[in-house]
């Protein structure tokens, strides 16, 4: 052929469109992944604290037998999860392993403390893993006699966090997306387009969605020992760390998917292998029916071990919340991976049907409404409220998913109506078959036709070309049609949105449940403290005798757990100080059933009293109870509740 032969592809701005496209989805996957890796820092806790005995703060007169932690859902604990320290720095605990102290439906967990300790503050840090896979931590202090200064220093980091959790989170992420590719393009293969199966575009694409799977979920079980525990990068290599990971519950959904995989292995290579170059129609038949029912129960096997270690394991019904999560993942899979490989047959392949988009589209279609309607499941069980929508980090992030699927299905039904255009014009495959049998284009093609070539290395040479020219009519053919071309467009929109969306659907995994988080919120706000400051009181009394009406001004200082020192006025009715036998003070905190712990004041001057050393051991809504004699026969007893913190 001459240099000047005719050029057969699309101009060069219409190359440079999918160029283009492409480095503005890569942009768009690498500014989304790396904004949810800034914000989204260590998993969330999904077990929260929700109570301790002594409570964080409290100052108790005499050291306890043993310190308590009550969690909100199950926890997994180890030997050395509780550690209690004293103001050196020590351990206080008899290093024991925590024990079990459930009752019905009370998660906790006590830990013995050693006898003789001195007064002082003590801090308590513990580490345990939730129900659903996730690390959670936290530390708080007590006193023993009165507060103390102390030497050991609450850890700032959470579980979970610092380079391990990155790289744990990166796994996850690659994780999911992995699998969407790998079954939701398997499916795009099986399902709307058959002859894809020898398209070497798809091939790469799942197979690659296979490859991202399994050394993510190798990735995973070699972090997973660090990720809860020491969070040293250099513990991945830990043996004994590796073979307690084994025997946890997220450990054997990590071998068990790898399991799967090699199973999954095998299905890809009879699907771009023996079933690719299949050709009789009945046997293609029944290796469709067989590859969608082995697809179909590994895709799910592979979902479950998901929703085996994960949100949907814990909480209320489990029993149909697992099924549920499966059931959604794998919708997930089928639309939004389908969306991967329809957009790289749009663009890596020029022989892709109409028949092809319309069946997806369908498909599309149920997907979406399986999402929803799990969806609406899953929100209601992990929620509960409607205030947990908006006043929770986990609801925050649903609402931001539930945006971004409606924008999807949004720009889905600009594709679906370029689908039905595609489709009324007629698919372009025949238009691109014709193209590449077409006569030959030039005078040197017409006599390399006429006359075969007696050189075999020239007849190869001649085939080449003619199968370039045939491809490049075939792509230009493709590219001329404005429905296929605003199709890929919105197509490449729709996997943008996709990918936004699976970021955040996978940090929503790893955020603590609206529920949770609002029930561990009212637990902390029952025992909350109330501002540290002196507590005034003003309580009028009238005992019935002569000069028996007066009013009792109480200072308590500081007014808060631990020693106070309390100062009382005692006065007349006309406000000057008045001199009366006796006077009791008690306090009790009916909501723990703590009290009456009473205060005996002595008389300084002429109507002021004092009494020092009462300990309020915890916070809370304290009653405070004053007893006046005016004389031998009369007196009487005055009360107010007053918040000590």
């Amino acid at each position: 052929m001459t240099a000047t032969a005719p050029h057969f592809g699309p101009p060069p701005y219409a190359a440079r469109r999918p160029l283009a496209a492409a480095g503005l989805l890569a942009a768009l996957v690498g500014a989304v992944f790396g904004l949810l890796l800034a914000v989204a820092g260590p998993a969330s806790a999904h077990a929260a604290l929700t109570g301790s005995d002594p409570q964080d703060g409290a100052v108790v007169a005499t050291a306890p037998k043993e310190v308590t932690l009550t969690f909100s859902e199950q926890v997994a604990l180890g030997a050395d999860s509780i550690r209690i320290l004293d103001p050196s720095g020590r351990r206080a605990d008899t290093q024991a392993a925590p024990r079990d102290l459930h009752s019905g439906s009370t998660v906790k967990y006590g830990v013995a403390l050693s006898t003789g300790l001195p007064d002082g503050t003590y801090t308590v840090a513990w580490q345990a893993v939730s129900a659903d896979s996730h690390p959670v931590s936290g530390a708080f202090t007590f006193s023993i006699g009165a507060p103390s200064e102390t030497t050991v220093a609450l850890p700032d980091n959470e579980a979970g966090g610092g380079l391990v959790g990155t790289l744990y989170d990166i796994a996850r992420y690659a994780a999911y997306a992995g699998f969407i590719v790998l079954a939701g393009g398997a499916a795009f293969v099986l399902a709307c387009w058959r002859r894809g199966a020898g398209a070497r575009p798809l091939q790469r694409l799942v197979v690659r969605g296979w490859m991202t799977l399994t050394a993510a979920t190798i990735a995973m079980l070699l972090l997973r020992n660090p990720y809860t525990g020491s969070g040293k990068l250099g513990d991945v290599f830990d043996l004994d760390g590796l073979k307690a990971v084994l025997d946890t519950k997220p450990g054997a959904a990590l071998v068990s998917r790898l399991l799967l995989l090699g199973a999954a292995a095998l299905f890809v290579a009879v699907l771009f292998g023996t079933y690719a170059k299949r050709e009789d129609p009945r046997e293609k038949k029944d290796l469709t029916f067989g590859l969608a029912i082995g697809g179909a129960v590994i895709a799910a096997g592979i979902a479950g071990t998901w929703a085996l270690a994960e949100h949907a394991s814990t909480g209320i019904q489990p029993g149909i919340a697992m099924p549920v999560d499966v059931l959604h993942l794998l919708a997930v899979a089928a639309w939004l991976g389908g969306l991967v490989a329809l957009l790289t047959a749009l663009y890596r392949t020029p022989d892709l049907p109409a028949a092809a988009v319309r069946r997806f589209s369908a498909i599309a279609f149920t997907s979406v409404v399986l999402l929803v309607a799990t969806g609406v499941y899953q929100s209601w069980r992990q929620l509960g409220t409607w205030s947990a929508l908006t006043g929770t980090g986990y609801g925050q992030l649903l609402i931001a998913k539930v945006a971004l699927v409606a924008g999807l299905v949004g720009i889905a039904s600009v594709s679906r109506r370029w689908t039905g255009r595609l489709a009324a014009g007629g698919g372009t495959e025949e238009a691109a078959a014709a193209a590449g049998s077409g006569g030959p284009e030039t005078e040197e093609e017409e006599e390399a036709a006429a006359e075969p070539a007696t050189d075999p290395g020239r007849a190869a040479q001649l085939a080449r070309q003619r199968a370039a020219v045939a491809s490049a009519e075939k792509k230009r053919i493709r590219d001329a049609d404005p429905g296929r071309a605003a199709l890929r467009r919105s197509v490449l929109a729709e996997v943008g949105v996709a990918v936004a969306l699976l970021a955040v659907t996978t940090v929503l995994t790893s955020t603590e449940p609206g529920r949770t988080e609002e029930e561990a919120r009212s637990s902390t706000a029952a025992a909350a403290p109330a501002a540290e400051g002196p507590v005034n009181l003003s309580l009028p009394f009238e005992t019935g005798g002569e000069n028996g009406k007066g009013t009792v001004r109480m200072d308590i200082d500081p007014g808060r757990t631990g020693a106070n020192v309390i100062h009382l006025w005692i006065e007349d009715s006309g406000g000057k100080a008045m001199d009366v036998p006796e006077v009791k003070v008690a306090f009790t905190l009916e909501s723990k059933d703590i009290g009456p712990l009473p205060a005996v004041p002595v008389r300084l001057t002429e109507g002021h009293w004092t009494a020092t050393g009462l300990q309020l051991p915890i916070a809370g809504d304290w009653n405070v109870a004053v007893t006046v004699r005016t004389s031998d026969i009369d007196q009487t007893t005055v009360d107010k509740n007053v918040k000590i913190g």
